[in-house]
């Protein structure tokens, strides 16, 4: 039995054109429109593992971010119900994320101090800032400019970033207290010098922590079949680890005290009840814009992968731009809440979709727990051990380093392992915003040289047939006369020089050749520089008493070199359809 008649009446009564338009920009009356009885108990499922999951994460990501721990759970609030009426993705769960979290503190942490009044109010800004940018980016639909991170780039961010974030939590999990650096080659140092103040109780429940969370899941199945419990019991217990943790070890800290007695960091008091609406600061927007583009478009890259992903599994099509909106609304709702920047979590969205979730209503279904936490819960976090938190973000970052992707990108592209490489260092040597841009900067260097040096072959007929294949690759017939030469890039200001050497070096190496046709089958753009490039070439190619052909230039090409000089050097009547029309017509 469907819902749309009790749900969306309203929405249904509409003429279909507004419906659909409507559909475009708010996804959730599909959803709600086409919603079944049967999915209910998936979704409700499904929202209350990610709950138990996200509580202990968002807390622990806040930390990471220099913010009050309560801040990671008013974002996820208004980011996940937001999230839920404008994304395309059923199975998106959004909320504080590792990544977004580290650039939070190394943009806010240059302006302000740690746990400061002032710092939690720039991080609320900066989510402003983010929102802003994802929304109208959405909006007018410029979504392909995430595309100038390369995944070179974005996999040795990825890397860095999780080093730097392990870095940092090693003064969590001593019982150390350390300035908070995004350097790494600052952190360790600092690390190493304060080794003899470490706090042996802190280490022992932060070491606990990771071994925990590490270990539990595979002890919980051995144990699983001896006991023959419900597969499903099993894996909520097993997303159930980390609130496990959570609670075991403020039990312990408050029975035996070890805030008191051997000053173990703990939490301490958090305010309860709903957020109020926050109106950011914006004196310091200015300042913070880079790193806010940092994060709209890291945030973007890692959700909309996440979405694509899980989308697949289920055949659903992710829109990018209307993505790009709905992230922009969660950070807009966190904002108003109080909170700071999210993005979409691969590991919850991964659990949301694995628990049975059929549609975002699992995502109404956590917030609506989150909001229950919040009110009535917050109290019994007091003695929750910062080193506890410390341990969660360990356990959780353990899979960005992407140890995988740079083998295969090394393996399969010795340059693209280089900009790998750029961006890793970069990002430990340098800061993160630096190294990000002087990433971004290798892999367009990387591409400007490629396109440089452009692929060129020359072609002979294959047998009797009307196809043209390379010299080096084929037994094809070639012709002494005739210099056939296929181009395999789009020609602009940087490569039409290398194709000119390239045709002068081959005809002045061969000597005998009067006629050169030019195979422009792989070319969909020429700028106006290599026109002028090409039409010096077909003058300088006449003296030598070499006329010039072209063959197979695709329609859109040929539309805007139609009224060129460069098309009126070659002639009208040199230019063919086909390869082999060209060398029909010059008798081979």
């Amino acid at each position: 039995m469907r819902l749309d008649d009790t749900l969306v009446p309203s929405i249904l009564e509409k003429p279909k054109h507004v419906r659909r338009g409507l559909r475009d920009y708010l996804p959730a009356i599909e959803w709600l429109g086409q919603y079944e009885r049967r999915d209910l108990s998936g979704d409700v499922i499904a929202g209350a593992v990610v709950a138990v999951m996200l509580v202990p994460q968002a807390m622990a990501y806040s930390n990471l971010a220099g913010l009050p721990p309560q801040l990671g759970l008013y974002s996820s609030i208004a980011a996940l119900f937001l999230c839920a009426v404008f994304s395309t993705s059923r199975f998106l769960s959004v909320g504080p994320v590792a990544i977004v979290s580290v650039l939070t503190a190394a943009g806010v942490g240059q302006l302000a101090a740690p746990g400061s009044d002032e710092y939690v109010g720039l991080a609320v800004t900066l989510s402003l800032l983010v929102g802003l940018i994802q929304f109208i980016m959405g909006f007018f639909r410029i979504g392909f400019i995430v595309n100038f991170i390369s995944h070179p780039v974005f996999s040795g961010f990825m890397s860095a970033a999780a080093v730097i974030i392990v870095a940092s939590q090693l003064k969590t999990v001593l019982g150390l207290s350390l300035p908070y650096s995004e350097k790494l080659f600052v952190t360790l140092p600092g690390v190493y010098r304060q080794l003899y103040n470490t706090n042996y109780y802190t280490f022992a429940l932060g070491a606990g922590g990771v071994a925990f969370l590490l270990f539990f899941p595979t002890l919980l199945k051995r144990l699983s079949k001896r006991l023959r419990l419900a597969e499903p019991l099993v894996e909520i217990l097993t997303k159930s680890a980390p609130l496990l943790l959570v609670v075991a070890s403020a039990a312990a800290v408050w029975f035996l005290q070890l805030n008191v007695n051997e000053k173990v960091a703990v939490v301490g008091a958090i305010p309860a009840g709903l957020p109020h609406l926050v109106l950011p600061p914006v004196g310091y927007a200015q300042s913070l814009l880079p790193i806010a583009f940092a994060i709209a478009f890291v945030g973007f890259m890692e959700s909309y992968s996440v979405a694509a992903t899980l989308g697949g599994k289920r055949g659903q099509k992710i829109e990018p731009n209307q993505e790009l909106i709905a992230l922009g609304a969660a950070n807009l709702g966190a904002t108003f809440l109080g909170g700071y920047s999210v993005t979409g979590s691969f590991s919850r969205s991964m659990v949301n979709f694995m628990a049975g979730a059929s549609t975002q209503l699992s995502s109404i279904v956590t917030v609506v727990l989150i909001v229950v936490t919040v009110t009535f819960l917050m109290p019994l976090f007091y003695y929750l051990p910062q080193a506890t938190l410390a341990a969660v973000i360990l356990v959780a970052v353990k899979d960005l380093f992407d140890a995988h992707g740079l083998r295969h990108i090394w393996n399969y592209s010795r340059a693209d392992g280089y900009s790998w490489f750029v961006t890793f260092f970069s990002i430990l040597i340098f800061d993160i915003q630096v190294g990000i841009l002087i990433g971004a900067i290798a892999a367009i260097t990387l591409y400007l040289w490629r396109t440089s040096q452009p692929h060129v072959v020359v072609v002979g007929r294959v047998g009797n047939t009307e196809h043209f294949r390379s010299v080096s690759r084929y037994d094809v017939t070639t012709f002494p006369s005739v210099l056939a030469v296929r181009v395999d890039e789009n020609l602009y200001f940087a490569n039409t020089k290398y194709l000119e050497d390239y045709l002068f070096y081959t005809v002045l190496q061969t000597g005998q050749i009067q006629h050169l046709v030019l195979i422009l089958s792989g070319v969909n753009f020429i700028d106006v520089s290599a026109l002028d490039t090409l039409e010096k070439l077909v003058v300088e190619m006449k003296a030598l008493g070499i006329t010039v052909y072209l063959a197979e230039i695709k329609g859109r090409t040929m539309d805007k070199i139609e009224d060129s000089d460069f098309i009126n050097a070659v002639g009208r009547e040199n230019v063919f359809l086909t390869a082999h029309e060209a060398m029909s017509y010059l008798g081979c």
